[in-house]
């Protein structure tokens, strides 16, 4: 890994030159090779780990929630517990850790949580197998999932700070992307690892080894590795730049930011219906007489082909920077998928029919996540990346939260039909449908039709390095720079 005194005096030379100037010869600011470290890729694959292992100890138990109350010992209803104080701890903390980011720096913030993550890990099993009496590995384990929980906004934050600090501008939204769609991808995991290795109430502590192992592995390679919060030298104009306001301020600029409330709101609101989505997939579909194990097949079919979807939308915006068309485009055709979902998840025996809905329902709204977050950086610049993206996922989890307890409020008992696989009350789900797939229709219009707003990241990098200002001959995606890899 390169240091400081590896940077040639070539380049220092120039560098500090064009540091010191005032903007005014724009001729030598040309000479400015933004140089980037191949350390970055070994930061954002910490950063994807962490956000992966983060994610199977949310939802370590739901997969297997039967075999986990018997060997705990407790209801049901607790062992939801175990993945809800995730949003309880979260929610509450968030404010914290976009404050940690943008003003401690990434290095502290991902060190500090890969520690609560290995711990909340190592708890969960070293407190289970031997605990006696057994009515106190329940406790144990929340505590360990608590800590868990602490650790779950320090990662899943940081993926746009750390793409701002250490990518040049046309690999950000790629940097983005895949740390972001890391997490998904735990969920894809946790899913498919409980029921095979937890097949019976014996095998949860062997579980629990399975997913703390991992997480010990992650907190090394993070406190080994990760040597800084920044590159020695920048590797863009606007990081060389940074202006990014103190953490207060900030926030008072993005409360009078008309584009940003406009973003909060409406992608919140996308994320709410995504998170009620997964929720209450099993419980929709057995209505009509689907199983388990169908309704298991679609919610992995929305994730991997969310992420699939991500994947091809964060290389098209790094190219073309048209975070806006994209964005548009992409929420009015998850709205569509969204309507279709409303209609075919009420029929009987279309099975083709809803696990193609739910691979686009996934594809096009997954993919809207990692290009938001950067949207939310380019309309709110100089604010903290952290703070702009922070505050987008906490719109996102409290509205989840209503929009869950709407649309169980809206839900009417149903005589038990005789195709039904419930377990338990059968639900119509015909008008909370109805109403989710109306609600998210009406944000998508909304944010069509009255989002508007300048690329401030993008043009102050065209400034910055070019000595002009926007519109004065040069566009924004001309700014790239020689890159040495």
């Amino acid at each position: 890994m390169e240091t400081e005194a590896e940077v040639s005096p070539e380049y220092q030379t120039v560098y500090s030159a064009v540091k010191t100037l005032s903007g005014s010869n724009s001729q030598l600011k040309k000479l400015l090779h933004f140089k980037v470290y191949k350390r970055r890729w070994f930061v954002l694959l910490v950063l994807c780990l962490l956000n992966c292992s983060n994610a199977t100890l949310w939802l370590t138990f739901a997969p297997v929630a039967d075999q986990s109350a018997q060997y705990l010992q407790v209801s049901l209803e607790d062992i939801n517990w175990l993945s809800l104080v995730c949003m309880v701890v979260a929610v509450p903390l968030s404010l914290g850790t976009t404050w940690m980011l943008d003003t401690l720096g990434l290095r502290i913030t991902l060190i500090l949580g890969s520690w609560l993550n290995m711990f909340g890990a190592l708890l969960r099993f070293c407190g289970t197998p031997q605990t006696e009496p057994a009515i106190m590995r329940y406790p144990i384990v929340m505590f360990g999932q608590t800590l868990a929980a602490l650790a779950q906004p320090l990662i899943i934050f940081a993926p746009t700070k750390m793409a701002a600090l250490w990518f040049p501008d046309h690999q950000r939204a790629t940097a983005n992307t895949i740390a972001s769609m890391s997490n998904p991808l735990g969920i894809l995991l946790a899913n498919i690892i409980s029921p095979m290795i937890a097949q019976t109430s014996r095998q949860i502590p062997s579980l629990l080894l399975c997913y703390a192992i991992p997480a010990c592995i992650i907190c090394f390679l993070a406190t080994v590795g990760i040597r800084s919060s920044t590159p020695p030298t920048p590797p863009s104009a606007s990081a060389e730049a940074s202006s990014t306001e103190p953490f207060v301020k900030g926030l008072k600029l993005l409360m009078k930011n008309r584009a940003y409330l406009i973003l909060l709101l409406c992608f919140g609101a996308g994320m709410a219906v995504f998170s009620s989505f997964s929720t209450l997939l099993e419980q929709i579909m057995c209505v009509q007489g689907y199983t388990n194990d169908f309704a298991g097949i679609c919610g992995a079919l929305f994730i991997v082909f969310g992420i699939l979807g991500a994947g091809v939308l964060g290389l098209y915006v790094d190219k073309t920077k048209h975070f806006i068309e994209v964005t548009k485009i992409n929420l009015s055709l998850t709205a569509l998928a969204c309507i279709a979902f409303s209609v075919v998840s009420l029929l009987r025996e279309q099975k083709a029919a809803i696990a193609t809905v739910c691979s686009l329902f996934g594809f096009f709204g997954y993919a809207i996540y990692p290009v938001a977050m950067e949207l939310s950086v380019e309309c709110s610049y100089p604010v903290g990346e952290a703070t702009s993206a922070g505050l987008l996922f906490i719109s996102g989890q409290v509205q989840s939260v209503l929009y869950i307890i709407l649309l169980q409020s809206l839900t009417t008992r149903l005589a038990d039909p005789p195709w039904s696989t419930c377990g338990n009350a059968v639900l119509s789900w015909r008008v909370p449908l109805m109403v989710l797939a109306g609600l998210f229709s009406l944000f998508t219009c909304i944010f069509v039709l009255f989002f508007h707003t300048r690329y401030k990241r993008l043009e102050a990098e065209e400034e910055a390095t070019y000595g002009t200002k926007p519109g004065s001959g040069s566009t924004t995606t001309e700014h790239s720079l020689s890159i040495n890899t």
